[in-house]
């Protein structure tokens, strides 16, 4: 499995998460994917962003590095432009890859503990810190 990068967005007491449904389970993850040939892991996660969030970000700190599906960093990030939405990338427009629904979404940080977010190691994590951000 290849390295993936992914970003941690929060703003007003709440985390960018994309809300996904498939196969009848609903869960959350955390906007990210695959570093592409010639990608930095920031510019994949960045690029990453902007096709799943459509939002423009820029990466302050790396958080936390899980074996999960392969390596996964998760990076701080905060939004330079743009309102999370709807994305460009594949998962919403190649209706024939039929993986499921992706929802990007806020999410307050105190429901964390009450949500399906993977990988979950990230989620116990964010619930840790999460105060520094109040």
């Amino acid at each position: 499995m290849r390295s993936r990068g992914s970003a941690v967005l929060i703003k007003n007491q709440s985390v960018a998460l994309v809300k996904r449904v498939y196969s009848n389970h609903t869960y959350y993850v955390f906007p990210g994917g695959g570093v592409e040939k010639g990608e930095t892991l920031e510019e994949a996660t960045i690029r990453e962003a902007l096709e799943e969030l459509n939002v423009d970000i820029r990466i302050e700190r790396l958080l936390i590095t899980i074996f999960y599906h392969g390596t996964q960093y998760f990076f701080l990030a905060s939004i330079l432009e743009g309102d999370i939405a709807i994305g460009k990338g594949n998962e919403y427009r190649d209706k024939e890859r039929k993986r499921g629904t992706y929802e990007p979404m806020w999410i307050p940080l105190n429901q964390l503990p009450s949500i399906d977010v993977r990988p979950k190691e990230v989620r116990h994590y964010i619930k840790q810190i999460w105060r520094s951000f109040i």
